[in-house]
């Protein structure tokens, strides 16, 4: 797999030629011309939601952070240190590592836009580190001395560095599945848990950041079930026995990862956060995932927090978030099809 040149004028490649990966193209994004409009319309609801993180109003965090509990405040503080890492992660990975083996203009597109988003996110949780914490660093330290954050960390980054490594078709084919995963599993226990906090009236401000940020992050779980409902399409020939069931235990290692993760934040300590509510719930994701990208689901669960999906939702947004698909945003309405 080689990386597309950044100016290709020699490239006579029409419309209907472009692929995915392996493509010529010219390097000129002639977005009038369009092979994969779902890429289009996810840039458009992307655009739609442009927020920014000053816009949400922290400032009753600060004292509601003090009130915490002990158990409360570590299970907030591991949370926001892991959601801190998987956004900078993303931020480079997209750029660095997914984008240049791109061939699409569209798709080109919304992987940049993506990067923005994420950087974003980065901002956000720096505007919910300095609203409740006079020492910044130990947030942002905190990967270093949590023997549990760093693994997982290292788990996560791992997926990435194979495409890194040895960029290949089925490795970049892979890179997307991992992408969809932590998109669409590895936010999830986090995300969850700021969510509880704000069901009993504390850190009211930093749900609202997660509001948005969850909201961007639906988008991004699209864009790579597209990307690999598309491959599937476009490179039937990469979806062999060997890499689907691959794929499997890359669900079953992610729902391991995220159960434990979520069980060891919360401790037990969180009411109506209990492990087995927790498992199910990430099983839960996964199978809707897998569904998404037209796989069999392994659990075969039903949601155990139906509240959090309400929960999560402006109120003038109809949005699934769980089964990834938008139809309504508060800035603007689009309907289009997954893929």
């Amino acid at each position: 797999m080689k990386r597309k040149k950044i100016y290709n004028p020699e490239s006579k490649e029409h419309v209907n030629d472009r692929k995915i990966f392996g493509g010529n193209p010219t390097g000129i994004f002639e977005l009038n011309n369009i092979k994969y409009q779902w890429a289009y319309n996810l840039w458009e609801v992307m655009l739609n939601n442009t927020w920014f993180p000053k816009e949400v109003d922290m400032t009753r965090d600060a004292n509601d952070y003090k009130n915490l509990t002990d158990g409360e405040k570590t299970a907030y503080d591991k949370a926001l240190s892991q959601l801190i890492f998987m956004d900078s992660l993303q931020t480079n990975n997209l750029i660095d590592n997914v984008n240049p083996y791109v061939t699409a203009p569209e798709i080109n597109l919304i992987l940049v836009r993506q990067s923005f988003e994420e950087a974003l996110h980065s901002q956000s949780y720096a505007v919910m580190v300095d609203s409740i914490s006079q020492n910044s660093a130990e947030i942002y330290d905190l990967w270093r001395k949590d023997v549990m954050l760093k693994s997982k960390n290292d788990a996560i980054a791992s997926k990435y560095e194979l495409l890194s490594e040895n960029p290949t078709d089925t490795n970049f084919l892979k890179a997307c599945f991992a992408n969809q995963i932590l998109e669409g599993i590895y936010f999830y226990s986090g995300f969850t848990y700021i969510y509880t906090l704000a069901r009993a009236g504390k850190m009211l401000g930093s749900a609202q950041m997660i509001r948005f940020i969850q909201r961007d992050e639906v988008t991004h779980l699209i864009l790579f079930q597209n990307l690999i409902n598309s491959l599937r399409r476009e490179k039937p020939e990469l979806f062999t026995e060997e890499l689907i069931e691959e794929v499997y235990q890359m669900f079953r290692d992610a729902v391991k990862l995220e159960a434990s993760w979520g069980k060891y934040i919360t401790q037990g300590q969180i009411l109506g956060l209990t492990d087995a509510i927790l498992e199910q719930y990430i099983q839960y994701l996964a199978d809707e995932r897998l569904r998404a990208v037209k796989l069999e689901p392994i659990y075969n669960v039903k949601n155990p927090i139906k509240w959090v999906d309400d929960f999560a939702s402006f109120n003038d947004q109809k949005t699934n978030f769980f089964e990834g698909t938008v139809t309504n945003y508060s800035k603007g309405s689009l309907s289009f099809d997954d893929f």
